[in-house]
C-alpha cells in the first residue's frame, strides 16, 4: 500500500482527475481525504462514490484566501496532519483569439489556475512543515510547455504554474517538502469535452480525432493515468524528486 497511513487533500476533488485520485489514494492506505470543490453538486456526487470512506468533504473557492485557509485549518482539525497536497483545481476559460478573449475570463483563469496553486503552498506549507514535511502536485498541463492558439489564459497559467512549483520546491526542500508538476495531454473528461465544442462548435468529435492523431499512443489520457502519478508522487517510491515537470501525454511532446 503506497501510501499508507497518509492524508491528502485534493483541491478540484470532485472532477474527474481528483476524484479518481482520491480513490486511488484510499485503495493504496490513505487514511483520509479531504475533498475540496467549488460545485456542492460536484461534492454531492462524490460523497455518493466515496461511501465508507474516511473522506471530508468542503466547498471552497481556491482563489480565495480566506477560503484556502479555511479548507487547510478544517482539513488539520479534522484528520490532525497533512502529507499530501494535490493542487489539481483548475478551469479551461474559453476558446477566442487573443484580441476577442474576455478580460474577465482571462481573470478567472488566472486567479484559479495559478492564485489558487499559489495561496495552496502558501497556507499548506505550514501544515506540511508541522507533519514533517510532505509532498505537493500540482496539476499543470502540456499546454504549460509550448503554445496552443485561441487558449491564451489557459497556457499562460500551466506555463505560470511550473514557477511557482520551482519556487516552491526550493522553499520546500529544507523542511522536507516536495513539489512536483503533472502535465497531462488531453484527458478524456470534462474539461476537453468543453475546449473540443470551443474549438469547433458542433464538431466537437473531429476536434477529439485531430488530436487523438497527434499522440503516438493512438488515445486521450484516462483520469486513471493521472491518477497514478499523482500516487507515484505522493508516495515514498518519488521521496528524491522534486522541482520535476513529469509528463502524461502518450508521446505528445515527444
Amino acid at each position: 500500500m503506497e501510501i499508507k497511513g497518509k492524508y491528502a487533500v485534493i483541491t478540484g476533488g470532485a472532477g474527474g482527475i481528483g476524484l479518481e485520485t482520491a480513490k486511488l489514494y484510499f485503495k493504496e492506505g490513505a487514511k483520509g481525504v479531504a475533498i475540496v470543490d467549488f460545485s456542492p453538486e460536484g461534492l454531492q456526487e462524490a460523497k455518493s462514490q466515496l461511501m465508507g470512506q474516511n473522506a471530508l468533504f468542503i466547498q471552497a473557492d481556491v482563489s480565495k484566501s480566506e477560503e484556502v485557509r479555511r479548507f487547510i485549518e478544517e482539513s488539520v482539525e479534522v484528520f490532525g496532519r497533512i502529507d499530501i497536497l494535490f493542487l489539481n483545481a483548475g478551469v479551461e476559460g474559453v476558446v477566442k483569439p487573443m484580441e476577442e478573449y474576455p478580460e474577465e475570463k482571462f481573470d478567472q483563469v488566472m486567479n484559479v489556475n495559478v492564485k489558487g496553486v499559489w495561496l495552496g503552498m502558501k497556507y499548506g506549507f505550514p501544515a506540511l512543515k508541522k507533519s514533517g514535511g510532505g509532498s505537493v502536485i500540482i496539476t499543470s498541463s502540456v499546454a504549460g510547455l509550448g503554445g496552443t492558439a485561441q487558449v491564451s489564459a489557459y497556457v499562460a497559467s500551466k506555463h505560470a504554474t511550473i514557477g511557482l512549483m520551482r519556487t516552491g520546491a526550493l522553499e520546500g526542500a529544507p523542511d522536507n517538502i516536495r513539489v512536483n508538476s503533472i502535465h497531462p495531454s488531453p484527458v478524456d473528461n470534462r474539461m476537453m469535452r468543453s475546449l473540443e465544442e470551443g474549438f469547433a462548435p458542433g464538431a466537437g468529435d473531429q476536434v477529439r480525432e485531430g488530436f487523438t492523431k497527434m499522440i503516438p499512443l493512438g488515445r486521450y489520457a484516462e483520469n486513471r493515468d493521472i491518477a497514478e502519478m499523482a500516487l507515484f508522487l505522493a508516495s515514498d517510491r518519488s521521496k528524491f524528486i522534486t522541482g520535476a515537470t513529469l509528463v502524461v501525454d502518450g508521446g505528445f511532446t515527444a
